[in-house]
């Protein structure tokens, strides 16, 4: 249903080809293990996958936010933990492009690109999640640095990456816009990973609280201006729900292909389930969800291409309506394996698994209703103080 250029195409198989021989067969153990996929990561940067959304300028290939969602969705169908990892490659270039300087750029772009682009985007903290406002996390100037104290949480990537995009409040008192952001180095003595949480699903996904005690930051290491953070933030957001949409239209399609393929080897009553018509409308409605989910997705991926003004407003329909979609088929994909699909021996139960954190994170699927209202009602709908969209495993 997209339509896909030579070049794409072959990204595309080039994908596939990784998460087949590679991915496929690790996936349940990762799922159960929680192992991080670097083997996996290091497939992609040679095969030039991991580096190609960068600018030409600094190494990369300079692919767009289609080809970029191409890739997600590809990933996904076969293991969306790792994919959600691979955002973090995809994403950690935006806040640099969007509010860093030259010699920030000079300086990171290539560490990213060498490392294979692993960052972490630190947004929230224990009391603040939806509302970004809220977040205590403090960044006192002190001379020609900046001193850091805080406690932050659901921070993906936040154990093994080499970049880490922190955002604390310098000015109290002034809400949003009393928030900064700073490139904070791994090893940067202060900084350190708390507890790796244990999740339902996303397993093999890197989620971890992070500790900040005084951590001595370069001034020139700000992220913009002060009072910037907020911006930068909800820019990142709008990326990460694009990349949530695309994860949903990926892992759903996974449990479908997997659903149709049992069923039509399944037999029951001396012939295939997939013969009987009520398990035949039930894979007609998840394939047209899935459809009409993908052609949101990569619509919202080409006006964000664009700097389209409406991009914040289809980010979140896309976040919302894939992620819900996703939850949807998995559910169904379980209910068409029978008893076979709540046994770990089919991938379908990790799929619905995965799928339910694809609701929550990057701003709840709550929080997306109230951006999608705010911008049919021009701002009557306004909600809780500072705008929506914390980000839970940012």
């Amino acid at each position: 249903m997209i339509e896909l250029t030579p070049e794409q195409e072959t990204i595309r198989q080039t994908v596939n080809r990784i998460c087949r021989e590679k991915l496929a067969p690790r996936a349940a153990e990762m799922d159960r293990t929680g192992e991080f996929p670097w083997d996996i990561l290091r497939e992609f940067a040679t095969a030039g996958v991991a580096h190609m959304f960068f600018p030409v300028e600094y190494g990369g290939l300079g692919e767009d936010l289609v080809t970029s969602t191409m890739v997600i969705e590809e990933i996904a169908r076969v293991n969306a933990a790792t994919a959600h990892t691979f955002t973090g490659v995809a994403n950690s270039r935006l806040p640099l492009l969007t509010a860093g300087t030259d010699e920030q750029k000079r300086r990171y772009m290539p560490l990213l690109i060498r490392e294979a682009g692993v960052t972490c985007l630190s947004i929230t903290e224990p009391n603040a999640g939806s509302d970004v406002a809220a977040m205590e996390t403090r960044a006192v100037r002190d001379g020609d640095s900046y001193v850091l104290n805080g406690r932050k949480c659901f921070a993906t990537n936040g154990s093994v990456a080499v970049l880490y995009f922190i955002f604390a409040v310098t000015t109290p008192g002034a809400g949003a816009r009393g928030i900064s952001c700073f490139l904070v180095e791994r090893g940067t003595p202060g900084l350190r990973p708390g507890r790796v949480e244990d999740k339902v699903g996303l397993r093999a996904s890197n989620v971890s609280e992070l500790i900040l005690e005084d951590v001595r930051v370069p001034a020139t290491n700000r992220l913009g201006g002060e009072g910037d953070g907020f911006k930068i933030c909800m820019r990142a957001l709008d990326k990460a729900r694009l990349d949530a949409a695309a994860l949903g239209v990926g892992l759903a399609q996974g449990a479908l292909d997997y659903a149709v393929a049992y069923a039509k080897g399944r037999v029951q009553f001396k012939q295939s389930v997939a013969e009987f018509q009520g398990m035949q409308f039930l894979f007609a409605d998840m394939a047209t969800s899935v459809a009409a989910a993908r052609a949101l997705t990569y619509e919202t991926a080409r006006r964000m291409q664009a700097n389209d003004s409406s991009t914040a407003h289809f980010c979140a329909m896309a976040k919302l309506c894939a992620s819900d979609m996703a939850m949807k088929v998995t559910v169904d994909a379980v209910q068409a394996l029978g008893g076979y699909g709540v046994l770990k021996d089919h991938p379908v139960e990790r799929m619905m698994r995965d799928a339910k954190i694809l609701q929550i994170f990057d701003g709840t699927n709550q929080i997306q209703r109230m951006i999608i209202a705010r911008g049919l009602l021009g701002g009557a709908a306004a909600g809780p103080r500072a705008a929506p969209g914390g980000r839970n495993f940012s």
